[in-house]
Formats: C-alpha cells, sequence, structure tokens
C-alpha cells in the first residue's frame, strides 16, 4: 500500500506569517526515518511530504484516486502543524475534507486534547480524577481553593512549553504573565501532585490495548516534574521504568481510568495518557497526548515491554487505523 508520512520540518509552506507561530523545533528526523523504514520492511510504498499548503497536491500525484473514488493508499501523520490556534488539527482537517485516510485522533479529538481546559472538564464529567484548576489571563484571579504549590502551564501548548512550578501564591501572577507574553493565550494554573508520575499507552480503538506503565523515575532529584529539559535535553532526561512496580488492584483502576480518558476526549488509534499517583495512592490524570514515536519515548518503551518491535508497532497502528477506516486490515 502506498503511505504518505506527512511532518512538519521546515515551516516554510505558508501564504503568510501570521497568528501564533509553533514555538518548538521540527521533530527529530531519526524518529521519522525510522517510521519510513517501518513501513518499508511491512512492504509499503513510502513517501515523506510536507504538511503544508502543497500537502494535498502532493497526495493526489502520490496516491491518485482509485475506481469510484476509493482511496488508493492512506497517511502516517506526524504532523504538528505550523501556526495559527490549534495547530495540530490542521493536517488532519485538510485530509477529512478531501478525503485521504490517516493514522490518529481526529481534528475533534485533537482538538479537545490540545486544549487543556477542555480535557480536565471532560475528564470530570466522566468522574474521572484530575487536579484542582483555575484558568488565568492576568493571575490575579482568585485562586484561594487552590493548595500551593501549583503547576503553571500555557492552555494549548504541548511537550512542557512554560511549564512553571510555583510555590507561593505571590509568585502566581508573574508566572501566568510570563504564559500571557510569551504564549499569548491563557494559562492553565493546577494543583501540583506529590508522588510517581505514570504514563500509560493506548493502541487501538473499540477496546485499545492498555500497554505496560511507564514510570519516570525521578530518584532523588529536587525538581520532580517533566518540563521540557526533562523530556528533551538529553543531560536533563528523565530514565524510565517499565513496567512501573504497581499494585495489580491500582493497575486495574489506571488501565480504567486511561481508557475512560482516552474515549471523553475522542481518541483514536494511539494515545498516550500522563498521570500523577499521590501518597495516599489516589491517581490523577494530568493530560492526554498525542505520543511521540521517538525510540526513547514512553509510549515506544511500553510498547517494546507489551513485545513489539518498533517495526511490528508502527506497521500496528497503520492497521488499526485502516481497520477504522475501511472495517478489515490491511490485506
Amino acid at each position: 500500500m502506498r503511505v504518505a508520512i506527512v511532518t512538519n520540518s521546515d515551516f516554510s509552506g505558508v501564504i503568510n506569517r501570521f497568528g501564533q507561530p509553533c514555538p518548538h523545533p521540527p521533530p527529530e528526523r531519526r524518529t521519522q526515518e525510522n517510521i519510513v523504514a517501518a513501513l518499508q520492511q511491512g512492504g509499503h510504498e513510502t513517501l515523506v511530504c510536507e504538511g503544508d499548503k502543497r500537502l494535498l497536491a502532493t497526495l493526489e500525484r502520490f496516491m491518485p484516486p482509485g475506481p469510484q473514488a476509493r482511496p488508493s493508499g492512506m497517511v502516517f501523520n506526524l504532523a504538528e502543524g505550523i501556526q495559527g490556534e490549534t495547530r495540530e488539527t490542521h493536517v488532519p482537517a485538510m485530509l477529512e475534507m478531501a478525503g485521504v485516510p490517516y493514522t490518529g485522533s481526529g481534528p475533534l479529538g485533537i482538538g479537545l486534547t490540545t486544549d487543556k481546559v477542555i480535557t480536565k472538564m471532560l475528564l470530570r464529567d466522566k468522574g474521572v480524577p484530575t487536579p484542582n484548576f483555575r484558568v488565568m489571563r492576568r493571575g490575579t484571579e482568585n485562586a484561594a481553593d487552590l493548595q500551593f504549590p501549583v503547576v503553571v502551564k500555557p492552555r494549548y501548548e504541548d511537550g512542557s512549553l512554560g511549564l512553571q512550578l510555583v510555590h507561593e501564591h505571590s509568585k502566581l501572577k508573574q508566572a501566568v504573565e510570563v504564559i500571557a507574553r510569551q504564549y499569548a493565550q491563557d494559562a492553565l494554573v493546577e494543583e501540583y501532585i506529590e508522588g510517581r508520575e505514570i504514563a500509560l499507552a493506548l493502541l487501538g480503538n473499540e477496546e485499545p490495548e492498555v500497554f505496560p506503565p511507564v514510570e519516570q523515575d525521578f530518584g532523588d532529584r529536587e525538581k520532580r516534574l517533566m518540563d521540557w529539559e526533562a523530556k528533551y535535553v538529553a543531560a536533563a532526561a528523565v530514565p524510565k521504568i517499565c513496567p512501573a512496580q504497581i499494585g495489580s488492584s491500582l493497575a486495574t483502576v489506571l488501565r480504567d481510568i486511561s481508557v475512560a480518558t482516552f474515549r471523553a476526549c475522542h481518541c483514536r488509534d494511539f494515545a498516550r495518557v500522563d498521570l500523577r499517583i499521590d501518597r495516599s495512592g489516589q491517581p490523577f490524570v494530568l493530560e492526554m497526548n498525542s505520543p511521540s514515536l521517538g525510540m526513547h519515548s514512553s509510549y515506544v518503551t511500553a510498547a517494546t515491554t507489551a513485545g513489539y518491535s518498533f517495526s511490528s508497532l508502527i506497521n500496528r497502528i497503520l492497521n488499526v487505523a485502516h481497520t477504522r477506516c475501511f472495517g478489515f486490515g490491511i490485506p
């Protein structure tokens, strides 16, 4: 089958420079190369292309429609967007309009999970525990019911961009103003949960497979947060423990919570839930993410522990998406 790997690597294919730009660098080229190699190993013809204004013309040449305008290929979506609001929804929305099937969540699921506040409201509506929070733009809003320390982060960004830990109420205004100034958006202010941080990876749709839990091993570090440096700076990287040492009853609770989060947020195909477990054993969902597929990411670490090779994982994701789109797996 023809598979186009769509990414954003140069951010140049736009008509105008307008709106909030993507604030982080392009994804690692090595991850893209590994995914291409895995798909080729699965017998697929591949093409890497940019998720920009030229995308649909490129896809129409690579995978022209078959009889009765049926799709002749799929997109493996790695695009994170270039600029503007809810950037990660842009490529899926283009593909929906053009009738091109693709992997991963659609514009609805991505839009809901990109907005951290809406995610938390959906979780509360379904009875899924999540830390208490407030939305702020000035930092002078009432936060009397929040227990400090609190975590302050942009409402819409990913990768822990702008994340700050604030210990005192007097420092909150400054932290919120930094978010508003640097990212031109509201700040999510939520209670910091002291305890273990766990990632749960899911694969599938009707009855998603939940991989073994991954724990971020902070050891004796004073700063016990997965901020930008902890995720992307090698010298500050936090080791992972997989499978995390968790009792069977708590493991069942985490599994149920992760599936409930996946469904509440209208996710598809594959996703990662990040949680904290406090000292009493109570779990709290922090975020729902479209996960990185880097070789050392939590998602790939969990899948490897579950018995997948990298190649079999990537081809399984493609097959899960094909089944969702067409009702059967890849022939």
